[in-house]
C-alpha cells in the first residue's frame, strides 16, 4: 500500500486525515499523523476558554477517538528529505528513526509572529493554544484574587488589575473583548474592586482594528469597547515590555501582569527550515491551486502536498491582496477537505481539481451578548451578531461529540453563570507534596564538617 505521512494534527491535518478515512477503500492506502500533541485545537474557542464561557476540553478533539483508522504518532518531524521521501520523526525522550513514505502532506500550521522587542518573550503569552486560553483565564482570576487583598492605593494592585493585549485584528479584538467580559463578571464576585480600577488597553499599530470586516463594523466595535470601559490606542506600537511595563512608541507606560500578543502569524519556522520542500519568502511552502508543492518554476514536486497556514496557496478568487489565502481556519478546513479527495484521485491516476473558496464573511464574539458580523457589505454588531457567531461556530466544530459538549457548556453556563474557579497551580502540581514530603537524613559521612561541629559536645558544653 503507498504509505501516506500527515505531518501535524490541527485543523489542516486532522481534517485531511478525517476524510481520507471516509474517501480510500479499504487497505487502499496506510495513513500516519504525527504531531506532539494528542488533539487538535478549535481556536476560534480560544477567547471563549480564556473567558471560562467554554470548558477547556471541549475545544480539542482527540485524535484517537474521532480518527479511527489512522496510525498516530505522538511526536515531532524533525527533518523531510522529500528527495528521498524519508521523515525524520523525533519522539519525547526516545531516539530518532526514519519513516519512509509515498506521499506528504504538510500541516504543521503557525506560530505566534513576534518581533524581537524587550521584555516581550520573557513576560508575553500567546493566543495560539489551549494552554495558553487556560493560563491566560487563570492569571486573571488569579490578579483579582490577589488584588483583592492589597491596599486601593497599591501599585501592585494596579498592575494586577491591568492587562494588556497587543494586536487588533480577529484574534485580538475576541481575547481582549471576552477578557473584558470576564473581568466585568468577576467585579461581581469581589466587592473590594470597582469597575474603573480595572484597565485595560488594546495596542494596534495600524489605524483601525479587524481588517476583515469594513470599516464601519470595525468603528460599532470600538464605540462598543469603549462603552464597556476598554482602551484602545491605533497607530500604536510597544517599544519595551521589560518586567512587564508596556511601553509604547508614544510614550505611555502600562505595567501588567497580564500581556497577550496577537499580533500576526507566521508557518512553523522549524518544519519548513527542516525540509527540502520549496518555500516562498514569507516562509510558507509553495503550491499550485490543487494543494500539491510546487517549485518556484511552477513544477510539481511529486508526492508533497501542504495546506493551512502553512502553505502559500493561490487566491482563485482574486480577492486577496498577495494572491493567496490567508491564514485562517475557514481556509484550513476547505483545504483539508479538497485535499483528501484530490491525493486519493492521484492515488487512483485521476486528476485533482483546484482550490476556490469565496469568503461568505466573518463573525467574531465580543462577549458575552456581544459580537460582530460581516458579509459582503453588510455588517452588524450586538446580540444577533454574537448568535450567529455562536451558531456558526458550534456547528463549525467538528465531530457530534464535541458540538454536544459545548452546546452542553453553554446551556450550564445561561443557567449557572460562567465558571470562575482559577487552578493556576495545576501547572505545578508536585508542588505542595514537595513542599511537605519527608526526606531521607543524611548519612552521617555525607554532613558537612560545618555541621559535625556544630553538634559536637564541646560545643554544646560551651
Amino acid at each position: 500500500m503507498p504509505k501516506i505521512l500527515i505531518v501535524g494534527g490541527g485543523y489542516a491535518g486532522f481534517y485531511t486525515a478525517w476524510k481520507l478515512e471516509k474517501h480510500l477503500r479499504s487497505n487502499e492506502a496506510e495513513v500516519v499523523l504525527v504531531d506532539p500533541l494528542p488533539y487538535m485545537t478549535y481556536l476560534p474557542f480560544l477567547p471563549e476558554v480564556a473567558a471560562g464561557s467554554i470548558e477547556p476540553r471541549h475545544a480539542v478533539v482527540s485524535h484517537r477517538r474521532h480518527l479511527k483508522k489512522t496510525k498516530i504518532v505522538n511526536a515531532k518531524v524533525t527533518n523531510i528529505d522529500h528527495a528521498n521521501k524519508t521523515a525524520t520523526i523525533s519522539a519525547p525522550g526516545g531516539e530518532d528513526w526514519e519513516y519512509e513514505y509515498d506521499q506528504i502532506v504538510v500541516t504543521a500550521g503557525s506560530i505566534s509572529r513576534t518581533f524581537p522587542i524587550p521584555g516581550i518573550a520573557d513576560h508575553a503569552i500567546g493566543m495560539k493554544s489551549i494552554e495558553e486560553a487556560v493560563a491566560a483565564r487563570d492569571t486573571l482570576i488569579r490578579n483579582f484574587e490577589l488584588a483583592a487583598s492589597l491596599p486601593k492605593d497599591s501599585e501592585l494592585r494596579r498592575r494586577l488589575l491591568t492587562v494588556i493585549v497587543v494586536g487588533g485584528g480577529f484574534a485580538g479584538i475576541e481575547a481582549f473583548a471576552e477578557l473584558r467580559s470576564a473581568a466585568n463578571a468577576l467585579l461581581g464576585r469581589f466587592p473590594e474592586i470597582t469597575f474603573d480600577e480595572t484597565q485595560f488597553h488594546l495596542i494596534e499599530a495600524m489605524g483601525r482594528i479587524m481588517p476583515e470586516v469594513s470599516l464601519a463594523t470595525s468603528e460599532k466595535v470600538l464605540k462598543d469597547l469603549a462603552s464597556r470601559g476598554a482602551n484602545v490606542h491605533l497607530d500604536t506600537q510597544v517599544a519595551d515590555a521589560t518586567d512587564g511595563v508596556v511601553t509604547t512608541n508614544t510614550g505611555e507606560e502600562y505595567p501588567s501582569d497580564l500581556i497577550v500578543w496577537t499580533a500576526g502569524v507566521m508557518a512553523n519556522p522549524k518544519v519548513v527550515g527542516g525540509s527540502d520542500l520549496p518555500r516562498e519568502p514569507r516562509g510558507r511552502i509553495t503550491t499550485q491551486a490543487d494543494l500539491r508543492v510546487v517549485t518556484e518554476e511552477g513544477d510539481v514536486v511529486a508526492g508533497a502536498w501542504a495546506a493551512g497556514d502553512i502553505a502559500a496557496v493561490p487566491d482563485k478568487t482574486g480577492g486577496l491582496p498577495d494572491g493567496t489565502c490567508v491564514p485562517n481556519a475557514q481556509h484550513a478546513v476547505r483545504q483539508a477537505k479538497l485535499l483528501a479527495k484530490n491525493l486519493v484521485a492521484v492515488i487512483r491516476g485521476e486528476e485533482p481539481v483546484d482550490y476556490f473558496h469565496k469568503n461568505l464573511g466573518a463573525v467574531a464574539g465580543l462577549g458575552l451578548y456581544q459580537g460582530a458580523f460581516q458579509s459582503g457589505k453588510f455588517g452588524m454588531t450586538g446580540f444577533f451578531a454574537w448568535l450567529a457567531h455562536r451558531g456558526y461556530h458550534g456547528l463549525a466544530m467538528p465531530t457530534w461529540e464535541r458540538k454536544w459538549r459545548v452546546l452542553w457548556g453553554w446551556v450550564h453556563n445561561f443557567f449557572l453563570g460562567r465558571d470562575l474557579v482559577q487552578i493556576e497551580k495545576v501547572q505545578d502540581p508536585r508542588a505542595f507534596f514537595e513542599e511537605y514530603a519527608s526526606r531521607p537524613k543524611p548519612k552521617p559521612d555525607e554532613v558537612a564538617p560545618e555541621a559535625v561541629k556544630a553538634a559536637s559536645p564541646e560545643k554544646q558544653d560551651a
